[in-house]
């Protein structure tokens, strides 16, 4: 999991090495065949969750959660809150998460907030779990990996920062929630109330169990337990992607064995194996996009094309203080965040590139990594595209009025960010 780092002062001007057509197009297939580990793990992973996802685990607990905090709502979105965000940081849930607005929205129509907290408590909160991953494998691990780094560096510097900004993002909706409760016409989203509160606030008895049984709560611990052993795992042993596809792979039979078997709750073999597929299958493209950056990358290696432009990089940034690069590499993830939305894409294009960089003003590459993170996440909560798009579809919610709500998180977050960037490298230096 580590890469060769870059020698200041061996860089020699060599005959060029450009390369074919033919060249670029089979780099594809040798970055495919080169990033097999990465996309095995990704694949297995996905399956992992798309069992879990099957069983109904995560739609019960939260279920029942809701029950239980009935008549104390803000103590729902408190529990929803750190739940979700540590599903963000630990598998970059988001996408997921979307299964529990038809749960929660009624509960928070009923109790006075609008569409406005129903996001900000799920999707804003499993991004900002994101944004501050501490092992989220498709973010921080592949973008380490790709740095020449291991995840496990910066960690206490993550869970540090993961613990100020959902604690802060909490005092914000709770604000927020509180002005929409004394006072509807507060809400930013008020023009569209009535229409969030017809789409969502009926409530339907569904089809599926929502027990939260035994077997889902065993599912959940299984499930919950996959990530403790990987950081034990690369830490304690030196693990690498395939012993970490490895270990996933294990829990996830063991939950189809739960999953399949049962009187009631049983799914059977066929919806069983089909939801390992259909969870891997949906991160079929997320495993393509790293296979063809590598690609992209191979062809600059062999080309010395990446060679030319670390040294023509680190000529613009040898006399940079190592606090104002980390800044500056911040601000270049963010506006990257735009171009490439996908974060393990954007990790395995720009990190091979960007993160040797540091070794110029010597600080951590790890802290690239950091900035990488915090730069494109506060991008993707704002940019129109993608899930946030998805989500707001989803909700019949204005852009206009999430716009409103969510570029105060979005100075935070760089903000913030930006201080611990500094903070660490001062550290290190």
């Amino acid at each position: 999991m580590t890469k060769p780092i870059s020698v200041p002062g061996t860089y020699k001007r060599l005959e060029q090495h450009p390369a074919s057509v033919s060249d670029i197009f089979s780099s594809m297939v040798d970055g495919t065949i080169e990033s097999v580990d990465i996309m095995i793990f990704i694949l297995v992973l996905g399956g992992l969750i798309g069992v879990v996802k099957a069983s109904g685990a995560f739609e019960s607990g939260l279920a029942a959660l809701s029950t239980k905090t009935k008549g104390k709502e803000f103590i729902l979105v408190f529990l929803v809150t750190v739940l979700l965000a540590l599903g963000g940081t630990l598998c970059g849930i988001e996408e997921e998460a979307g299964a529990f607005y038809p749960i929660l929205a009624p509960v928070f129509i009923a109790t006075g907030y609008d569409s406005i907290v129903c996001v900000g408590d799920i999707f804003l909160t499993s991004s900002l779990g994101t944004t501050f991953s501490v092992i989220n494998p498709f973010s921080v691990v592949i973008a380490s990996n790709a740095a020449g780094t291991t995840f496990t560096q910066g960690m206490a510097g993550r869970i540090f920062g993961l613990v100020i900004a959902v604690t802060c993002l909490l005092f914000y909706l709770h604000w927020y929630a509180r002005k929409v409760q004394q006072n509807p016409q507060f809400s930013y989203s008020y023009d569209d109330r009535d229409k969030f509160d017809q789409m969502w606030g009926m409530t339907t008895s569904e089809e599926k169990d929502q027990r939260f049984t035994l077997k889902k709560k065993i599912i959940l611990i299984l499930f919950a337990c996959a990530f403790p052993i990987m950081i034990w795992g690369v830490m304690a042993k030196g693990w690498a992607f395939p012993n970490m596809a490895s270990a996933f792979l294990t829990i996830a039979i063991i939950i189809m064995f739960l999953t399949c078997f049962g009187h009631q709750e049983g799914l059977g073999e066929y919806k069983t194996t089909t939801a390992f597929s259909d969870g891997a299958a949906s991160l079929v493209g997320v495993s393509l996009i790293i296979g063809l950056a590598r690609g992209i990358n191979k062809v600059l290696n062999d080309g010395y094309i990446s060679d030319t432009i670390l040294y023509a990089s680190s000529k613009m940034v040898a006399h940079m203080n190592g606090s104002f690069f980390i800044i500056v590499m911040m601000l270049v993830f963010f506006v990257l965040g735009f171009i490439v939305p996908s974060s393990s894409g954007l990790a395995v294009l720009a990190m091979p590139i960007l993160a040797p960089l540091a070794d110029t003003v010597h600080i951590p590459r790890h802290t690239v990594v950091t900035a990488y993170q915090f730069g494109q996440y506060a991008m993707l909560f704002l940019v129109p595209t993608g899930l946030v798009m998805a989500t707001l579809q989803m909700l019949d919610m204005r852009y206009s009025h999430w716009l409103r709500f969510v570029w105060p998180v979005v100075v935070f977050v760089l903000i913030f960010g930006g201080g611990l960037l500094v903070t660490e490298v001062l550290i290190a230096g």
